[in-house]
């Protein structure tokens, strides 16, 4: 059972509850949408097939207890959540990053599923699946990444309706596009409106910078 995988690399967690971690990312080439801001435009084709088993003994190189599996987008690969599977009963605590366009509903309960609701400015806001919000577990993540203030609003309103369908309490990061979006307006906007949000700055680019893949 193979993917198409584009890197595997060792480095500190950026974002989610684990950021500032070391963590080894696994990432998956492909993508089905194309979002304004996106800076992995590389995974979208290229990849090199590697087994399942190949993929693990990788990851155990690195002697490091917690794996993302992230991409371009690792749910439009069939066989990503036997990956999941494997690597969790390897004993890793294991990550998904997906852009949410995608039935989390195939992926192991025991996975932390942190799922990116596309905001306007993305250009990919019809693309995403709503009913994941049904699917999600107490231990699962939902994030947003913001532009502007019409993203802003957007994801306030997809808050308010998540909270009022669901008494799952996910923990939820508004993200601002790094280089367009000030953190500290952002900051003020979930302050004056007293908000239960983890305001997240990408903080692998704040160590490296923009354009270092890592």
């Amino acid at each position: 059972m193979t993917l198409n995988v584009n890197e595997i690399f060792y480095s500190i967690q950026g974002e989610s509850l684990a950021a500032g971690f070391p963590c080894v990312f696994v990432r998956l080439a492909g993508c089905n949408l194309r979002c304004s801001y996106c800076d992995t435009t590389y995974a979208y084709d290229e990849g090199t097939d590697m087994d399942i088993s190949k993929i693990v003994s990788r990851v155990e190189s690195y002697h490091c207890p917690v794996v993302e599996i992230t991409g371009g987008e690792p749910l439009m690969q069939e066989e990503t959540p036997a990956l999941i599977s494997t690597l969790l009963d390897s004993g890793y605590k294991v990550l998904l990053e997906t852009n949410g366009s995608f039935d989390i509903s195939t992926v192991d309960k025991r996975c932390v599923k942190i799922i990116d609701i596309k905001c306007p400015s993305s250009g990919e806001e019809k693309s995403n699946d709503f009913k994941n919000l049904d699917r999600i577990k107490d231990k699962d993540e939902i994030k947003f990444v913001i532009g502007n203030k019409t993203d802003y609003e957007f994801a306030k309103t997809v808050l308010t309706d998540l909270r009022e369908k669901t008494d799952v309490d996910s923990i939820i990061h508004f993200s601002p596009v790094f280089g367009q979006m000030d953190p500290d307006v952002l900051a003020k906007w979930i302050l004056e409106d007293h908000l239960n949000v983890r305001l997240q700055i990408q903080i692998h680019k704040v160590i490296w910078g923009i354009d270092t893949r890592c």
